[in-house]
């Protein structure tokens, strides 16, 4: 069985790879130099830093060549605590990169490290926006993929081209053409009053959606809906840790109001195989980037 301890163990040499990189706290801001891709096809991986914090980095994973290429980032999980981190997402960015898809592995500000509302979106905008000085990045061709939690920040980050003047994330430098959810939590007031995760969704917001409906408005992308851009959502049906009614509960809502969405159940499948490169379920999730990327 397939669990979150296995991943993070596995993901141990790369976890101290990205500590070694993010440990340059001198490179200036949105600086992006090359350094040679290890285990990997990829011609190179790029360290990007979109502000001064140690979680305000990024890795840009590009495929061989110099030619302009297509880019999915990749939003890890973890119920935006700091516990979790960029180490989930690297694996699949290289193997985008693999596949000739740029793949933009970034780390954000969490909930125990100054994240939360609203830094954590700030962080997310910031990183997806620092790929527009990027030369090799068709711009054109932007989705994102985003896990468990990471799939609310995806989901969220297609949807900021609709958000107030003033809001975190409002304005994009570079708008997705996209977003792919793996097992998202999309709807955070359902997932506060189920308590997903005990208060987590409380903790990342700082409120209940009781006292600050407004806020729930603006980070949730249930409340969103409907997008201009269409959403591939995937589930597994054994999942135990975001019930599959979240990513339902989306799809329909979506449909209802006419904007593109589409949901593929995986059976017999739980959460962390999603995030497995070498599963079935990542294989699905690289498939349904690639076709958002060709629409």
């Amino acid at each position: 069985m397939i669990t979150r301890r296995t991943l993070l163990t596995s993901a141990l040499p790369l976890a101290a790879s990205a500590a070694g990189l993010t440990g340059c706290s001198k490179t200036a801001v949105g600086d992006a130099g090359p350094v040679q891709s290890q285990g990997s096809t990829a011609s190179d991986r790029r360290l990007i830093r979109y502000g001064d914090d140690d979680s305000q980095v990024a890795e840009l994973h590009l495929p061989p060549g110099d030619g302009q290429v297509p880019v999915a980032v990749v939003i890890h999980g973890g119920f935006w605590m700091s516990s979790y981190g960029m180490e989930l997402a690297t694996p699949l960015a290289e193997d985008l990169a693999r596949n000739g898809v740029g793949g933009y592995a970034i780390e954000y500000r969490r909930v125990g490290n100054g994240g939360g509302w609203p830094t954590t979106f700030e962080d997310v905008a910031a990183a997806i926006d620092s790929l527009a000085a990027q030369p090799r990045v068709d711009l054109a061709k932007v989705v994102a993929i985003g896990h468990s939690a990471g799939g609310q920040l995806a989901v969220w980050a297609a949807g900021r081209p609709g958000l107030p003047v003033g809001a975190p994330g409002a304005g994009p430098r570079v708008v997705l053409a996209g977003a792919v959810s793996q097992a998202g939590v999309l709807d955070l007031v359902n997932a506060a009053e189920e308590q997903l995760g005990g208060d987590a969704v409380q903790q990342f917001l700082g409120t209940t959606p009781a006292k600050d409906p407004a806020r729930y408005r603006l980070a949730s992308p249930y409340e969103q809906i409907p997008l201009k851009v269409p959403v591939a959502l995937i589930h597994g049906t054994h999942d135990l840790q975001v019930p599959l009614t979240q990513s339902r509960r989306y799809t329909t809502a979506a449909t209802k109001a006419g904007a593109p969405a589409d949901l593929t159940e995986l059976p017999n499948t739980g959460h962390f195989e999603l995030i497995d490169p070498h599963h079935q379920a990542w294989q699905t999730t690289r498939t349904k980037t690639h076709h958002l990327l060709t629409l």
